[in-house]
């Protein structure tokens, strides 16, 4: 029997040593599915280990990231499993074109999964803390952190890609320096409009069907009124209000505009439910009206003076007014104002009033006219 073995061991590695195609395509077949079983295996056993042994917030994250992303974890584990076998098996040079492909595909599925997990460690723990100690914080300027965050998982595993594959990022920056600055000689003028473009396009002070005035002259007075009908690379058209012509403005002059949007400005109603046991007294009426303006007069973006706090019989109806200029200030807004919910539940909690929170809270969108 041992003898037997040996030989089918030595047919193999001969066989692999002549570079049997057909044997080495199998053999990295096999092992993409004997990964993909054991992973979820490993994904599953994982689950339980996390929630027995491990504290509370780290089960949550990989419930969170890992388990509700399983099939791009699965992907990962197998294409990881069989770049590793094409490497381990000789005379595979004429596989580089795979291997490459596998490379690449390991690269972008770990570095979603990394930065979907840097995002729930932003949302879940940076986030909590920089509310907590300032309550007044930005939209615009904590979602930075997040964006560089990605942006840095992002250059890293490219490096790490390219360190892995040999390949010259030093000399391929250089080139493209060069090459950069030639052109930007030879169309100074394209550039701008285009670098114009790309910044309307990050920044979004408008997007399309957005009604916009532009300021004429260095005293901002009211010029040009429309709406925004498309956003090119190099210019945005706009159909002037009343004579109904279309206006095409260079993209480099929106961006050195004054700019006032009439339609972007977003307004969202949001409504939390409180149900008691019994009716309310006039005094914890009083003090639970005190404990939402406590809790939420300091939320940047959230326009405290329409807060309202209405009463029933035994329960309490809470209208809020969240304030934005776009769907990431919006975000995180709302978010803010779920760690100020929480607040609240904790302050009623340390004032002994009993009480049940309806779920979820509503968000109604409150459209600001023209």
């Amino acid at each position: 029997m041992i003898v037997a073995i040996h030989e089918i061991v030595q047919t193999s590695e001969l066989a692999l040593s002549n570079g049997d195609r057909l044997l080495q395509i199998g053999l990295i077949a096999i092992a993409g599915g004997i990964a993909f079983f054991g992973g979820m295996v490993i994904i599953t056993a994982l689950k339980f280990l996390f929630s027995w042994f491990t504290p509370q917030f780290l089960a949550e994250t990989y419930n969170r990231v890992v388990i509700a992303s399983k099939s791009v974890a699965l992907a990962l584990i197998t294409l990881s499993a069989m770049e590793v076998t094409l490497l381990l098996i000789p005379e595979t040079e004429w596989l580089s074109l795979i291997e490459f492909c596998l490379s690449v595909s390991i690269t972008v599925l770990g570095g979603w999964l990394l930065s979907k997990l840097f995002r729930d460690f932003f949302d879940t723990k940076i986030l909590g803390i920089t509310f907590a100690s300032n309550p007044k914080v930005k939209g615009e300027s904590i979602f930075l952190l997040r964006y560089l965050g990605d942006f840095a998982i992002a250059i890293a595993l490219i490096l790490l890609f390219c360190i892995s594959h040999d390949i010259n990022v030093v000399g391929i920056a250089a080139s493209l320096g060069i090459g950069g600055i030639a052109i930007a000689f030879a169309a100074q003028k394209t550039l701008e409009q285009f670098l114009g473009g790309i910044v309307l396009t990050l920044d979004r002070p408008f997007t399309v069907g957005d009604y916009i005035g532009l300021s004429d002259g260095p005293t901002g007075k009211q010029g040009t009124f429309g709406r925004v009908e498309s956003i090119g690379l190099r210019s945005t058209k706009i159909r002037t209000s009343g004579k109904g012509t279309l206006t095409i403005i260079p993209n480099n002059s929106l961006t050195q505009a004054t700019i006032e949007n009439f339609s972007g400005a977003k307004k969202v109603m949001s409504v939390m439910m409180i149900a008691f046991p019994q009716k309310l007294s006039n005094d914890e009426q009083a003090l639970i009206r005190q404990i939402v303006m406590d809790s939420t007069m300091d939320i940047f973006g959230l326009d405290w003076r329409s807060t309202e706090v209405s009463f029933g019989d035994n329960h309490a109806q809470i209208s809020f007014f969240i304030l934005g200029s776009n769907e990431l200030s919006m975000e995180l807004r709302r978010q803010l104002l779920d760690l100020a919910t929480q607040q609240i539940t904790k302050q009623l909690k340390n004032q002994d009033i009993s009480f049940t929170l309806d779920e979820p809270t509503i968000y109604v969108d409150s459209p600001i006219s023209i």
